[in-house]
């Protein structure tokens, strides 16, 4: 929750390739007050069934920028693994184009920045929300 002093910060991913969330994926927090302070590693979270992180931590105060780094290489692996057993003769290379997604991001204090990622193998878009 974002207090006068601080922000706060929420996610969620859809895969847009099979119009689902994305869940089971590992979320990285990092702020820095500052564009040229050190990153400091706030911690994680992992995506429910509805793609959404409900347990981030706080930012702390002073966090002008946030990096959220999405581990998104086990969940297509899972995905084509799962497909490979449903359609053997239809195997991938098991490349990953994306092994991760980092956004970056200025913050305000005061204001809450929802950031949903939409997912696909081959592509990816974010967008503040509400």
């Amino acid at each position: 929750m974002s207090t006068s002093t601080t922000a706060s910060v929420s996610t969620h991913i859809l895969d847009t390739s099979v119009g689902r969330p994305a869940g089971g994926v590992a979320v990285r927090l990092s702020a820095r007050a500052g564009r040229n302070a050190d990153w400091q590693a706030l911690g994680g979270s992992l995506t429910d069934a509805d793609g959404r992180c409900k347990d981030l931590p706080a930012l702390p105060e002073g966090t002008s920028h946030v990096r959220l780094d999405f581990e998104v290489e086990p969940y297509f692996l899972k995905k084509q693994a799962d497909a490979q057993q449903d359609a053997p003769a239809n195997r991938d290379s098991g490349a990953v184009f994306f092994p991760e997604v980092v956004i970056t991001f200025t913050v305000t204090p005061g204001e809450h920045y929802h950031v949903p990622l939409l997912l696909n193998p081959f592509g990816y878009s974010v967008y503040r929300g509400s």
